[in-house]
């Protein structure tokens, strides 16, 4: 695949005036557009790369697979695609919600393209398994995908403002809620599935990526015991609780992502001072 096809299929979109390459990954019922608070804090030190996932933005939808999609695979082997093309190696990978087991998976098989990793919102499975806290038991996950499947329209304008939280910045919960509805219904539908249903704790001991957890203090979606979880099972990891309302702190709270994000990669030379 060429370098005009990647870019195309995944509008791709590359800034900023750094030697070392961030690139940045949204999650579920999102798009790029979702970075544009945080993003302004690295221009000067990164060139940043941001893409929409295949069936979200403005993506190319005639290059939805649905037997590719059906698992978070398809969309690792993707970004694999994209950093080689674009991003430079190694890169600073940041992933939101999803796309953080998205970029852990990309980094198993592609190791000597991630420099670190920032998961922002991170969860590796959703569903309570056990001493296990996911957030969900498997019923609210099949009532959500039962919801979701049979009224999709009427499942974001009620769940979108739960995730986004912020209750001091409505407009946000508004931005995400219209930000779902623009979204294709059946590859919402199962790109839900894919990542509600997905379960990622099996990998995360393999990790040998320097990580950045940041977890909010409350967030309906990934909880904080998710993110202890995962701190505890990923060597190399660092935990950071940001004190946030709600599932997109790069949206609500981007000054203290910035800020624990630069602390994080200062000491291994990936900071503004590389």
């Amino acid at each position: 695949m060429s370098i005009t096809s990647i870019t195309q299929r995944n509008s791709v979109r590359v800034s900023g005036n750094g030697k070392r390459t961030m690139v940045l990954a949204h999650g579920f019922g999102c798009d790029q557009s979702m970075w544009r608070y945080l993003i302004p804090s690295f221009h000067d030190d990164y060139r940043t790369v941001l893409f929409d996932h295949v069936g979200s933005g403005s993506s190319d939808l005639s290059a939805y697979d649905t037997q590719k999609y059906n698992s978070l695979e398809g969309y690792a082997d993707d970004l694999i695609e994209i950093i080689r093309e674009v991003g430079g190696e190694p890169v600073v990978f940041v992933g939101h919600s999803v796309s953080a087991m998205i970029g852990l998976i990309a980094s198993l098989k592609a190791p000597h393209l991630f420099a670190a990793h920032v998961m922002v919102g991170p969860s590796p499975c959703y569903v309570n398994d056990g001493d296990y806290i996911g957030g969900f038991s498997r019923d609210d996950i099949d009532d959500l995908l039962h919801t979701l499947e049979g009224n999709y329209l009427g499942w974001s304008s009620n769940m979108a403002p739960a995730i986004m939280g912020a209750p001091e910045q409505p407009e946000l919960g508004i931005e995400l809620t219209n930000s779902f509805c623009r979204t294709d219904p059946e590859i919402a539908r199962q790109f839900a599935r894919v990542t509600f249903l997905s379960d990622h704790r099996a990998i995360l001991a393999r990790s040998a990526t320097p990580t950045l957890i940041l977890q909010c203090s409350d967030d309906i979606i990934a909880p904080r015991a998710a993110g202890e979880y995962m701190h505890r099972m990923m060597p190399g990891s660092t935990l950071h609780v940001i004190d946030n309302i709600g599932h997109c702190p790069h949206l609500s709270s981007p000054d203290a992502c910035s800020a624990a994000m630069f602390a994080f990669l200062a000491p291994m030379s990936l900071s503004r001072d590389a």
